[in-house]
């Protein structure tokens, strides 16, 4: 009797596979037809390995950015998971924060989008030495990702009080970034910025001009967080273990939340401006009820960079061209990730259709029905 070879099935990992496998074996019960089948279904896991490896051999020779927006696009290919949502409050998504540093001397920051108006106004902190220390407004791609974490996280455990000690680090790392301490290291700059945003107060703005309605709400994002200040310039800042937003914050948090996938943010997360766009787009793309024009001008004004009110300068850019040269590339990146969204760039603007959430990989909400 001659031997029936068997192959290593061991190799097969993929779950639907698996499954095939299991079938094969409940339905074939002789040993040379179940290694017909079982060679099959792993020359099919063998062909899937050959072609994932081909692709990631095809990342890992893009540059950084490129890499990034590939590695979140093939994410999100796989579908929008509950497990990938991530929030926003909606008037910090769509009115933003400062894209670059400024001076320290800059205190009031204002940016519009629509009927949503923001302030922001730096703050100062107490320093172990008893004396208030001035800090800078709020900016950049950091600050952004770190008020999705602490959105996301308050939305998450239905609380305004979230421990943020440990998730903090790995959030960070998943957004592609380093946890390096030091100076000039990532955690440090992270840190500058949960400065930055527990010291700075907000005045939040809505208005109805149709309806001769607006209302408006002065807070500070965070009623309560711990700081811990280096005693010396090579020590390391330690994250605080727990952050309260104020109850006026969080209400609003709870009202205007949006939703975002976190993928899509890791892919733009070197770019504040990117995420910005991504927040916009999923806001608008989603809200129309049919499709809408927007000008270069009303673009340039929103993601041009808002105005800083001591100075009394504008952020952004001197020329127009510069900036519709910047925004296309940007949307270019950005389309990348998600080839479905409907918008085309056009001589006067960008053109926007309505999208079911699935184009940006948002799970569908949950049915509240009961049955």
């Amino acid at each position: 009797m001659t031997d029936t070879f068997t192959p290593d099935l061991s190799i097969i990992r993929d779950t639907d596979l698996k499954k095939k496998l299991a079938q094969a074996r409940e339905r074939f019960k002789m040993d040379a037809v179940f290694a017909v089948e079982a060679g099959e279904i792993l020359a099919e896991q063998v062909a899937r390995d050959a072609k994932a490896q081909a692709r990631a051999n095809e990342v890992a020779a893009m540059a950084p950015g490129a890499r990034r927006r590939a590695k979140s696009k093939d994410a999100l290919e796989k579908g929008g998971e509950r497990q990938d949502l991530r929030h926003i409050h909606s008037v910090l998504a769509l009115c933003g924060l400062p894209y670059s540093r400024q001076s320290i001397e800059e205190r009031e920051y204002r940016s519009k989008q629509g009927n949503m108006r923001l302030i922001v106004n730096a703050g100062e902190l107490l320093s172990p030495q008893g004396e208030f220390v001035k800090q800078p407004l709020p900016y950049g791609s950091r600050a952004r990702l770190l008020l999705l974490h602490l959105c996301s996280e308050a939305i998450r455990q239905q609380s305004p009080t979230i421990n943020i000690d440990d998730s903090l680090t790995a959030f960070i790392n998943k957004m592609g970034f380093d946890a390096n301490g030091g100076p000039r290291g990532n955690l440090t700059a992270f840190k500058q910025q949960v400065n930055a945003l527990a010291a700075c107060k907000m005045t939040i703005g809505t208005f109805d001009e149709k309806g001769g309605r607006a209302k408006t709400v002065n807070t500070a994002p965070f009623a309560s967080l711990d700081v811990w200040f280096p005693t010396n310039p090579g020590q390391q800042m330690l994250w605080p273990s727990t952050i309260t937003f104020t109850r006026e914050f969080y209400d609003t948090l709870a009202r205007h939340a949006l939703p975002v996938n976190v993928h899509a943010i890791r892919a733009f997360s070197d770019s504040p401006r990117k995420i910005d766009i991504y927040y916009w787009l999923s806001h608008r793309s989603y809200s129309l009820n049919e499709p809408i024009s927007i000008s270069w001008e009303a673009l340039k004004e929103q993601f041009g960079e808002g105005h800083f009110v001591t100075s009394g300068k504008t952020g952004g850019y001197a020329r127009d061209r510069d900036f519709r040269a910047k925004f296309k590339q940007e949307l270019a990146h950005i389309c990348e990730v998600f080839p479905k969204l409907p918008v085309t760039v056009t001589e006067t603007g960008i053109r926007l259709k309505p999208a079911d959430s699935d184009v940006l990989s948002i799970p569908a909400k949950r049915s509240t029905k009961k049955a």
